[in-house]
C-alpha cells in the first residue's frame, strides 16, 4: 500500500501518527472477528474493568481506556445487554455509575485468555523486546505529550 502514496515529505513524526492511526483502523476490522460474542472494544472495556482493583466508575473506565465518556457508554450498555456487566451507582455519589464484570464476563475471560494471547503473539512475531520495550517509551512520551495539545486551542 506504502508503494501508492508519496511519504516522503512527510516528517517522521507525522508518518508515525498516520502508521498508528492505520494499523488501529486495520486492527480494528480484523480483532472484530475473534470473538462471536463480542466486538474488540468490547472485550478491551471487559479486560480493562478486570486490571481495576475496584469497581470503576465510567468516567475511570473511559480516562483509562483514551474514549470519551459516551462511548463508552454505549460499549458497557451492549455488554450489559449481553449479561457480561453490571452497572450499580456508587455507595458515597449516587450520580456515579459503577461497573462490575458479571459471572458470564469473568466466564468470558478465563474461557478466551489463550486466544487472546495468541492474537497478540502474531502480532508481535518477529519483534524483539527491546523493540517492544522501545515502543512502549516513545508512546508514554505521547500520552503525556496529549494532555498538551488542545491548549491555546
Amino acid at each position: 500500500m506504502l508503494s501508492k502514496v508519496e511519504v516522503d515529505g512527510l516528517s517522521k513524526s507525522s508518518f508515525l501518527l498516520g502508521l498508528l492511526s492505520a494499523f488501529d483502523n486495520r486492527f480494528q476490522a480484523s480483532a472484530d472477528k475473534f470473538f462471536k460474542e463480542i466486538t474488540w472494544k468490547q472485550y478491551f472495556a471487559v479486560i480493562s474493568i478486570d486490571l481495576f482493583k475496584e469497581a470503576p466508575t465510567i468516567n475511570e473506565l473511559s480516562d483509562f481506556m483514551g474514549c470519551s465518556h459516551q462511548n463508552v457508554k454505549q460499549i458497557l450498555l451492549k455488554l450489559q445487554v449481553k449479561g457480561f456487566i453490571k452497572l450499580f451507582p456508587d455507595k458515597s455519589d449516587k450520580r456515579k455509575l459503577r461497573i462490575q464484570l458479571t459471572k458470564i464476563g469473568k466466564d468470558f475471560l478465563l474461557n478466551n485468555e489463550e486466544k487472546a494471547n495468541a492474537i497478540v503473539q502474531k502480532i508481535f512475531k518477529g519483534i524483539d523486546d527491546e523493540h517492544i520495550k522501545t515502543t512502549i517509551q516513545t508512546l508514554m512520551y505521547m500520552e503525556k505529550n496529549i494532555v498538551h495539545l488542545t491548549e491555546g486551542v
